[in-house]
């Protein structure tokens, strides 16, 4: 794993526990050894550094989407919902980070409106057939990121598996 990557790493860990405000940069160079002059070498501000991590996170889900055929995207996206809570207990990133929207800086807040705009862009293919595709496409997102959200402040996985069971099964009907 290079530098960059570890910094990354360690961020994503940070904001996931803590938000955007939940860090500092001597926090992500004790986490990965460096000084906080060494991670400013790679990001100079923390708005740097956390607009390309939500910009790499949307990348990973759009690479899993495109990689899934247009009916499995409900279930790929599910998934990669379940991952996030699985890894570590904690909601998807981007999701936190709309949480706190209205005190993001505006580069930050830019990716994370993309995660949501280009997610929803890509499930609408799946419900094609629907007289309002979006619509659809954002009530998938709307359930994903609430039932995580609960999973969450109830520290209870089973509880993202139960409020999006319904989901999965009319995912499987489209």
């Amino acid at each position: 794993m290079t530098t960059y990557e570890k910094i990354l790493n360690a961020a994503e860990t940070r904001v996931r526990a803590g938000g955007y405000n939940g860090f500092s940069f001597r926090d992500i160079a004790r986490d990965t050894g460096l000084t906080s002059a060494g991670v400013h070498h790679y990001f100079p501000t923390k708005t740097d550094l956390v607009a390309q991590l939500a910009k790499n996170y949307t990348s990973r889900f759009l690479d899993a989407l495109d990689e899934s055929p247009a009916d499995a995207r409900v279930e790929t996206l599910h998934a990669l919902f379940e991952e996030s809570l699985r890894k570590d207990g904690k909601m998807c990133l981007c999701g936190l980070l709309a949480a706190q929207s209205g005190g993001l800086p505006a580069p930050v807040l830019e990716e994370t409106k993309a995660f949501f705009t280009v997610l929803a862009d890509r499930l609408a293919a799946v419900f094609k057939d629907s007289n309002d595709p979006q619509s659809e496409a954002l009530a998938v997102l709307a359930q994903l990121e609430g039932a995580a959200l609960l999973a969450t402040v109830l520290g209870h996985h089973a509880t993202f598996k139960k409020a999006t069971k319904s989901l999965l099964r009319a995912g499987q009907n489209t």
